[in-house]
């Protein structure tokens, strides 16, 4: 069986799909077959719209969840690259001043400036 290209559908159609569900007009498979859809795809619209209402289970994130999910799964992302960023620099410089020992002052001033040390 051939895959299927990855399609996107607008809000407004996914609300229309779900609400043949969800009023009992129309079975999840007759909406699927009626509109080229997959049952899993229809299925989890479903599942998200019960979620938004507040009728979804415990675990089943609601869309604005999803969204503040995604937004702090970005901004770790971010904060852990930067860390990784200033350990990295700050391991540099340690390797150098080691090589130049006689001048220990001129490679450490800004750290002690910028994170307070005497």
């Amino acid at each position: 069986m051939a895959r299927r290209k990855r399609r996107k559908f607008t809000p407004q159609f996914k609300a229309d799909a779900v609400r043949l569900v969800t009023t009992g007009a129309k079975t999840i498979a007759a909406v699927t077959e009626e509109f080229d859809l997959t049952e899993t795809a229809l299925r989890a619209w479903v599942k998200r719209a019960e979620a938004d209402e507040g009728k979804g289970t415990g675990e089943t994130l609601t869309t604005a969840e999803r969204a503040e999910l995604i937004d702090l799964r970005k901004r770790l992302k971010r904060a852990e690259m930067e860390r990784d960023i200033l350990k990295n620099g700050l391991a540099r410089r340690a390797s150098c001043s080691t090589r130049n020992s006689s001048n220990l002052s001129g490679p450490w001033e800004s750290d002690r400036l910028l994170f307070g040390a005497a």
